[in-house]
């Protein structure tokens, strides 16, 4: 345990004191919206198989995950609406990309602080 002196307060505090967080309130309701979207198996398998694989048909993924096209185009339709992923039409069939800065902000949304050097 450290044991720190608060001078302000002349209190003896048990550790270091919080880091300020960084996240303004509606960013944190973007990234709990993207989160919210990931927190499913399937949707986390369709970003995976997308991101591996660069971008991919949606008349691929039923095959890849076993599930119906009715259950993918549901899942996927969740990952766009939170950002997380693009949507383009190419004729018959709808093709998806991984929107590399939003998946980027909810990783470093919990990845720690660099420490200043």
């Amino acid at each position: 345990m450290v044991e720190a002196i608060n001078h302000s307060t002349t209190e003896v505090v048990c550790c270091e004191p919080l880091l300020d967080g960084t996240l303004l309130a509606e960013e944190a309701e973007q990234l709990a919206a993207m989160f919210k979207a990931l927190a499913d198996p399937i949707r986390l398998r369709l970003l995976n198989v997308i991101a591996a694989s660069g971008e991919g048909c949606a008349c691929d993924f039923p095959a890849a995950l076993g599930r119906s096209q009715p259950t993918i185009s549901h899942h996927l339709r969740i990952l766009v609406d939170a950002g997380l992923l693009e949507r383009e039409q190419r004729g018959k069939w709808a093709w998806f990309r991984v929107r590399e800065p939003q998946l980027n902000a909810v990783m470093d949304a919990l990845r720690p602080p660099t420490p200043v050097r």
